[in-house]
């Protein structure tokens, strides 16, 4: 068995707001709740390897992994899959960027399996992504939001 999650969000700001904001990865521990530290190990063209921390769990443990995520501006897609994997025998994500009429729709498709030896088997890792997917995405949606508020409300200066 393997799982598979299919979350989305509207956000109601510009698409170029949206994709820099959330493609920001250095950024990405005032953006995401549960990140601690992110530290960009290469780049090589479209192509970014980093190290992901996150906060500790209930039970004190951090867990960190290396990923690696490439972006593609005009196609609006994002792919990342886990090199260090971890408690995963692998963990792809594509993020993808639509335009409608309420905003833009962001939407964070994984697909992944457990290890055998896990400490938690598919099912139940497709429920916690489930979950912390929405919580992020609802987080990261009014953190954008408030940016394009902020903006649109900039006094404009004389040049």
């Amino acid at each position: 068995m393997a799982g598979h999650t299919d979350n989305s969000i509207t956000i109601d700001a510009p698409l170029d707001l949206v994709w820099d904001i959330t493609n920001d990865i250095e950024k990405w521990p005032g953006l995401f709740s549960e990140y601690a530290s992110l530290e960009v190990l290469s780049r090589e063209g479209d192509s970014t390897t980093f190290r992901l921390t996150m906060h500790p769990d209930e039970s004190g443990k951090v867990w960190s992994w290396v990923s690696e995520r490439t972006v593609d501006r005009p196609g609006r897609t994002v792919r990342a899959r886990r090199v260090e994997t971890g408690p995963f025998d692998h963990m792809n994500i594509r993020w993808e960027y639509e335009e409608t009429p309420a905003g833009i729709r962001m939407r964070w498709v994984q697909d992944f399996a457990m290890k055998p030896d896990a400490p938690v088997d598919d099912a139940w890792m497709t429920d916690n992504i489930n979950r912390n997917s929405r919580t992020q995405m609802a987080l990261i949606r009014d953190r954008i939001e408030q940016v394009a508020r902020d903006r649109r409300s900039a006094p404009v200066l004389p040049g």
